[in-house]
């Protein structure tokens, strides 16, 4: 790698994972962070799973990058500072870096340090004139960003893959003021963000017939016993993601096969047979309540892009 470009490291520690761990299984109902799904192996089950047939949303994203490219460049304007949180392997960045005119910065922030490495490695050959400052790091937690030496025409982030249905309605509100904050004054927001369609469309993406996704969302227990100690017993636990019509949300659990106990440090957790772990909410949202929802957060609707069937949406709001 680039030494110019050495990755930033300010990523979560391990005792903010067990902090986590602890107190999620403490709370009614019990949580795990859906944030710590990406280790090494848990970001290489995702790029599995964006491959499979099931799982339109990494497809139809780039679909859509791909189609109106040129367009959503022009949006965003020449010479910006371009922001990523959580742009993983990087396949769409690259699109839109592509089409943009002389951007100035590109500053990657993910929480996957061996998946940002690899991504900024291969920007640096496609992009050798681009500043790139990679920043391994919770974007969810306030973040202090490398000082670019370039000077930018205006701050765009560019948040894509739906993640921002990850929050409750309140808090995609807070967060998303944070974005703006990050942005500055004539600053942007490029976002991708999954509508709201058939639920058996919606359930198959989460629910895939490979496993795969299953193996992902268990693979936050494998994390807890290698990295905390815990002694969760991977075969009495199984993967069930279902969508939640009236509250517009995918709602993904682990269920215990069993009554049974785990034990993380001096801890001991009880569960029935039956009992569910939230891990993750996946709000899919209608283009006017995301556009009145970042509305809220200080942004102002510029455009939407979508795909035919109008299954996600890349949205651009500015300050």
């Amino acid at each position: 790698m680039n030494p110019k470009a050495a990755v930033l490291e300010r990523e979560p520690a391990t005792s903010d994972f067990l902090s986590d761990v602890i107190a999620g299984l403490s709370s009614d109902p019990r949580t795990l962070p859906c944030k710590y799904f990406y280790d090494a192996r848990g970001a290489a089950l995702f790029q599995k799973i964006c491959e499979l047939p099931e799982y339109y949303i990494t497809r139809t994203e780039i679909e859509i990058l791909d189609r109106h490219r040129a367009e959503i460049a022009s949006h965003l304007g020449a010479k910006i500072e371009l922001i990523g949180l959580g742009t993983g392997a990087g396949t769409k960045t690259r699109i839109l870096i592509e089409a943009l005119e002389k951007p100035a910065v590109y500053i990657p922030v993910d929480i996957s340090k061996k998946q940002l490495r690899e991504s900024t490695g291969l920007f640096q050959q496609i992009f050798p004139d681009l500043e790139i400052l990679p920043v391994c790091a919770d974007y969810l937690q306030s973040v202090v960003l490398p000082s670019p030496r370039r000077k930018a025409a205006r701050k765009i982030v560019y948040f894509p893959g739906s993640t921002i249905g990850n929050f409750e309605p309140h808090e995609a509100t807070d967060f998303l003021r944070r974005i703006a904050n990050l942005c500055g004054d004539e600053g942007g927001l490029l976002i991708g963000v999954d509508l709201q369609k058939d639920r058996h469309v919606i359930e198959a993406a989460y629910n895939d017939s490979a496993g795969v996704t299953a193996e992902f969302n268990l693979n936050l227990l494998t994390r807890a016993n290698h990295e905390l100690g815990a002694d969760f017993d991977l075969a009495a636990w199984h993967h069930h993601a279902i969508y939640n019509s009236r509250e517009g949300r995918i709602e993904m659990y682990l269920i215990s096969e069993t009554r049974q106990h785990v034990h993380i440090e001096d801890r001991q957790f009880d569960f029935h047979a039956g009992e569910r772990i939230l891990t993750e909410y996946s709000y899919k949202h209608t283009p006017d309540g995301f556009a009145a929802l970042a509305r809220n957060a200080g942004f102002e609707f510029q455009k939407m892009w979508s795909d035919e069937a109008r299954l996600f949406g890349v949205f651009y709001f500015k300050l």
